[in-house]
């Protein structure tokens, strides 16, 4: 059983930076894929960033490619979501979650966190 736990949200304008901080409580096995999801009001959860269990592989959605970076640190049992030149189209409530399969489906990831708000103000 792996519980994750997000920090790091807040409000922010538009250009600036966040950096998101996912801890599991227990140790995330390599085996892992850990991914970053978002949901925006009125609007289907949608994938933002996924990386392999040793983080050697990163995926990106379009509409943050180069301007997000996700990274772990198996040690520390965390997952870092770095957030630059951010837009107010990236408001939403931002989640990570864990899962056994590379997918950028939600529904291959078994834990989940509960989610922080990030809000940008243009």
């Amino acid at each position: 059983q792996v519980q994750l736990a997000e920090s790091g949200g807040g409000l922010v304008q538009a250009g600036g930076s966040l950096r998101l901080s996912c801890a599991a409580s227990g140790r995330i096995s390599i085996v892992y894929t850990m991914g970053w999801f978002r949901q925006a009001p009125g609007k289907e959860r949608e994938f933002v960033a996924r990386i392999t269990g040793s983080g050697s592989s990163t995926v990106y959605a379009d509409s943050v490619k180069g301007r997000f970076t996700i990274s772990r640190d198996n040690a520390k049992n965390t997952v870092y979501l770095q957030m630059n030149s951010l837009k107010p189209e990236d408001t939403a409530v931002y989640y990570c979650a864990a899962g056994l399969s590379w997918s950028a489906d939600a529904r291959s990831y078994n834990y989940w966190g509960q989610g922080t708000q990030v809000t940008v103000s243009s």
